[in-house]
């Protein structure tokens, strides 16, 4: 395509720049390579040649299981000499982007007599079974796209089908031509369309090796800063090459490194819900749904949508939440302020992979655990909890009106001290920034965690001893084990221009703080040689008064946590001869019993308390761990290591699954009284302007009664 100017176009947005690269900018792309081999992202030869050999593998068993059901529903010897299955490939391997232990995503076309619910899942399901190169099979017929999972000979293999309307499958099959969605079911479509994707992109880009170099970077950047997978609401291999691809259409000259610049640069800018199309979007009278929001409502509700090139166009984004979208929106942030050192020569490429420290981020978190009966169950079950995990999100982003958003961290962690399978996932959990909090204000979560667990038990495979646990807990709650060799390790605190969220900085935890009078808050001496901005906190208990603990803060202000008669906590803030006691109660009305959790709330103090009893005599009590690997973030991280004004307690805050599916049949989508998991942001309205400027300190006592 040529526009009016006479410049070749490539999209259906006209280059932003037609500048090709200076010494300056091929010297960073030599660099950035050398990075990237390194880091170990380009496979051997012999790995390599190993695929090769193991799809040549795979396309022989198909082959003979199509004759072999030729053969079974009676038809001639000569059409089961020249039935036929065709094997291809997309994804990251046929784009030529993949790296050393990748999947390969395979989609296996046959015939129009052999379909996908009986003869794929059942007879070729067996028949890989059977065969010793076959491990960790496992069936997923209720995915978006159905497939199948498993190892050949040690490569993981993604394995698809799609049914096409012709009796016998032509070997040089052109899966490009219009004519193999003829008279097939949209799974087929979205089958067959992962193959033409990868093809049209190809096809769209300026410049195959250098698209190639593009992605393999910024796919391996999203996996370090935790935005990687499309399951959880945030990207997926096809989605980040299409945003490539869009980069390199709008600068068509550039090399990698000035395109990882750019791309960072732009999609900081980019006015979603505004979408990323490579081509213009076609209709060909198949009667598929294509992307179009004027004609159906339902893709108006989008957040960021990027479309893919074949048709039918679809968006290939759309599990994205309002959640993954801030996230995703933070990281560019943060990529394109590395970026911007970079080009001023004031750090490397290795600046931009740091990971991203998730476990420091927040001071909630949600710590959903996943138990099976062995390691084969686990693999299933774990598979179908983690496709649901987004619908979590969306149910408490919705029940909360936005107000309490989350983070799905999409990387598993295992206990391996536990007897039983085991794997957890966790979400992070924050008040939406700029939101008013009003005294006293909850966010009730517990409808969504029983919809979800629910929904989750309705799992077809379902098995005895598969079961799931959601929990609520803190920052200084997160298990060791979830932390690299089993340990928390400090952070490191060295001085950075900009914190990982993207945000300018001038000191350790974040930019110095000033008050409304421009005063800068104290700092104290880190225990690891740093400065830190939090105030010194003391734990002082009273010798005649064992039951009371008082909190000595900087500020003067002192706080006195004691039990009450009635079982329940009372708060005493006294300041001066001034004291405001408040008797803490919960959401009924009633004094907290024994393990209830209380916040001490001073100057804006906001926390968050989680509530919930058990269930009943009808739930196991499951596991509170989780498993999880530190990271490195950054901005919203405001408390040191050793912080013990945690936010919340929730020893008992925890919604179990009892492992028992026909009774997720029978039990009603109703909140019991008794079975709350609240989210609380507590807040003391009479604040002066000053005050409210200052960090609070704050510590969740549990009743001694």
């Amino acid at each position: 395509m040529v526009s009016s100017e006479g410049t070749k176009q490539y999209g259906v947005i006209k280059p932003l720049s037609m500048a090709g690269p200076t010494e300056v900018h091929l010297q960073r792309t030599r660099e950035l390579e050398k990075f990237l081999v390194q880091a170990g992202l380009y496979e051997s030869k012999e790995e390599t040649a190993k695929r090769e050999e193991v799809l040549g593998r795979i396309e022989q068993v198909v082959r003979g299981w199509v004759k072999q059901l030729t053969r079974l529903r009676g038809y001639t010897d000569q059409m089961v000499e020249d039935a036929n299955a065709v094997i291809f490939t997309f994804g990251s391997y046929r784009l030529g982007v993949h790296g050393p232990g990748a999947d390969i995503d395979t989609l296996c076309v046959g015939p129009s007599y052999v379909n996908r619910e009986e003869d794929f899942f059942f007879v070729l399901y067996n028949i890989l079974a059977e065969m010793e190169e076959v491990t960790e099979l496992q069936p997923v017929p209720d995915a978006y796209v159905p497939l199948m999972k498993f190892k050949f000979d040690g490569i993981s293999i993604d394995l698809l089908y799609a049914s096409i309307s012709v009796l016998v499958v032509p070997k040089d099959l052109d899966i490009s031509d219009m004519s193999v969605l003829y008279n097939v079911d949209e799974p087929t479509v979205r089958g067959l369309n992962g193959c033409r994707v990868a093809d049209q992109i190809l096809k769209l880009v300026p410049n195959v090796e250098h698209f190639r170099t593009t992605l393999r970077c910024l796919k391996f950047w999203a996996k370090r800063r935790g935005i990687y997978s499309n399951v959880t609401g945030f990207l997926g291999g096809v989605n980040w090459a299409l945003l490539v691809a869009q980069i390199c259409q709008l600068f068509p000259n550039a090399v990698p490194s000035m395109l990882v610049s750019r791309f960072f640069r732009v999609y900081t800018q980019w006015h979603w819900p505004n979408p990323v199309m490579l081509c213009a979007i076609e209709e060909h009278g198949l009667g598929f749904p294509v992307w179009h929001p004027r004609k159906n409502p339902r893709d108006r509700t989008h957040l960021m949508p990027i479309i893919t090139p074949s048709y039918p166009c679809m968006n290939s984004s759309y599990n994205v939440s309002t959640s993954t979208l801030r996230v995703m929106m933070e990281q560019f942030q943060y990529g394109n302020k590395i970026c911007e050192e970079i080009e001023l020569n004031n750090t490397q490429w290795n600046a931009l992979f740091e990971p991203y420290l998730f476990f420091e981020s927040y001071r909630n978190y949600l710590q959903i655990d996943i138990v099976g009966a062995d390691d084969d169950d686990l693999r299933a079950w774990k598979g179908w909890v983690e496709s649901r995990l987004r619908q979590l999100t969306l149910m408490i982003e919705h029940d909360t009106s936005g107000k309490l958003q989350c983070h799905p961290y999409p990387y598993e962690y295992v206990d391996t001290t536990k007897p039983c399978a085991h794997c957890a996932f966790f979400m992070g959990l924050q008040r939406k920034q700029g939101e008013k909090v009003e005294e006293g204000q909850q966010f009730d979560i517990c409808r969504a965690v029983d919809v979800f667990r629910l929904s989750v038990k309705m799992y077809r495979f379902w098995k005895p001893g598969m079961e799931i646990n959601v929990s609520h807990i803190r920052k200084r709650q997160i298990p060791f084990f979830v932390f690299p060799g089993g340990c928390k390790q400090p952070r490191n605190l060295k001085l950075t221009p900009f914190d990982q969220s993207g945000k300018l900085s001038d000191g350790i935890d974040g930019a110095s703080q000033t008050g409304s009078g421009g005063k800068h808050l104290k700092r104290k001496k880190d225990p690891y040689g740093g400065d830190s901005e939090e105030y010194r906190l003391e734990k002082h208990q009273c010798p005649q008064r064992p039951d009371l603990v008082a909190l000595e803060i900087d500020s003067g202000r002192l706080l006195e946590c004691a039990s009450s008669a009635q079982g329940g906590i009372i708060a005493i803030s006294s300041e001066g001869t001034d004291k405001k006691i408040q008797h803490l109660q919960n959401s009924e009305g009633r004094s907290f019993s024994d393990s209830s959790v209380v916040t001490c709330s001073s100057y804006e103090d906001v926390g968050i308390r989680s509530e919930s009893a058990a269930h009943g005599s009808e739930e196991n009590n499951g596991s509170d761990d989780g498993s999880i690997e530190g990271s490195n973030n950054p901005a919203s991280s405001q408390s040191d290591p050793f912080d013990v004004d945690s936010e919340f307690r929730s020893d008992n805050a925890h919604v179990e699954g009892d492992g028992v599916f026909q009774d997720a049949l029978q039990e009603k989508l109703e909140v019991k009284p008794n079975a709350a998991l609240k989210v609380v942001i507590e807040t003391i309205s009479e604040l002066d302007s000053e005050a409210v400027q200052k960090p609070v300190r704050r510590s969740s006592l549990a009743s001694t009664a």
